[in-house]
């Protein structure tokens, strides 16, 4: 097989075939259980394991990105804390069920290319197969409030409150920590 250049996966678009290659080969390993239970308080655990494993991969991956942008960036170590908790947990809001791999293809594909048909498809509930579409773009465009209104469920204010800020496009007012992850998670 001939080898991939590097540069052709630096190409705009090829960040989500990279995503997608990701999502269906990567898994979490029990080191990386072992971080994640390091850097999440104990209630934020479930969480977590309720996200697909796609998006456990997913946000292990921002974290180290976040992780390397925040060297750069003078961040305390409590801003530092707070940025790997919320690159762990800015996707909570997919759960396992809500939103696969196939759903977010999906997702991806209708609210870049007819977003229009795609808001008017989202449905907060799928109580019917054929309904299920509709669900996955109404938890793609919503994850973020999803997620922060988990988060503000179990106490995490400061982390709900970033989260759900985090596809916003950057603005003056964004703090470092919230300007960190939107880059990081854009990246990955």
């Amino acid at each position: 097989m001939m080898p991939v250049d590097a540069r052709v996966l630096r190409l705009p678009g090829m960040r989500r075939v990279r995503q997608f290659v990701r999502a269906v080969t990567e898994h979490v390993t029990a080191a990386d259980r072992r971080h994640v239970k390091a850097v999440l308080p104990e209630k934020a655990w479930p969480l977590f394991a309720a996200m697909h494993p796609a998006d456990q991969c997913h946000v292990l991956h921002v974290e180290r990105t976040a992780e390397e942008m925040a060297d750069e960036a003078s961040l305390t170590r409590e801003e530092r804390a707070l940025l790997a908790r919320c690159a762990l947990l800015h996707d909570v809001g997919r759960v396992k069920g809500d939103l696969n791999v196939v759903g977010k293809v999906f997702a991806v594909l209708m609210m870049h290319g007819l977003p229009s048909w795609g808001k008017r498809m989202a449905c907060a509930e799928a109580h019917h197969l054929w309904q299920r579409p509709g669900h996955a773009l109404y938890v793609y465009c919503h994850h973020p409030a999803i997620g922060a209104a988990r988060l503000r469920g179990i106490g995490m204010e400061e982390e709900a409150s970033i989260i759900e800020q985090h596809h916003e496009p950057p603005g003056l007012l964004d703090t470092p920590v919230l300007r960190i992850l939107k880059a990081a998670d854009e990246q990955n």
